[in-house]
């Protein structure tokens, strides 16, 4: 197996590689699974069109930064990962986490993701605070977020409606010296 060029953080399993133009075939056929858009709470149905600009637009955002998790493993995307909204003057910034395929989940890859970006995050952006938005109805991904370090700290009340009902979003965030003391050593 050959090293990708581009990995740039690299864990036990997986690694955090830039999009290139070659990925928007793939970004686009990944989003029309029906679990990731009900999780997302995906509603606008994209044409390739779009999902090309918004790859290419990618590379240039300098308030985000955007990742395809990709598995050592036979070099597998799997989803993808980002810090965006960043606020340098106030050191925030927004994460968030798709993996593509229900079969993927389950198995710690998000956790692995999510770790190496808020190392660099921490580490070489110099955030102090990370926060994601989670629907009140993934579990598994509430209950994940908080064994990594995650608190919530509110409840927007029935504010998606998504496949006939109301959901709550729920904010949840990590602070730099709450990563560093759990895993930093």
């Amino acid at each position: 197996m050959t090293k990708h060029p581009s990995r740039l953080f690299e864990g036990e399993r997986l690694y955090l590689r830039p999009f290139t133009n070659e990925d928007s075939e793939l970004y686009y056929s990944n989003l029309f699974d029906e679990e990731l858009r009900r999780l997302t709470g995906t509603k606008i149905v994209s044409s390739k069109n779009m999902i090309d600009r918004y790859v290419e637009r990618i590379s240039t955002d300098s308030d985000r930064i955007q990742l395809l998790i990709v598995l050592k493993d036979g070099d597998r995307v799997i989803g993808d990962i980002a810090l965006q909204d960043v606020d340098y003057s106030n050191r925030n910034a927004h994460l968030r986490i798709a993996i593509f395929h229900e079969e993927e989940c389950g198995k710690g890859y998000g956790t692995e993701a999510i770790k190496l970006l808020l190392s660099y995050g921490f580490g070489i952006m110099n955030l102090h605070r990370i926060e994601l938005y989670v629907y009140s109805f993934n579990e598994r991904a509430i209950r994940s977020y908080g064994k990594i370090g995650f608190i919530e700290e509110g409840r927007q009340r029935e504010v998606l409606f998504y496949n006939h009902e109301y959901h709550d979003s729920i904010t949840m965030s990590i602070l730099e010296h709450e990563f560093r003391e759990k895993y930093v050593k």
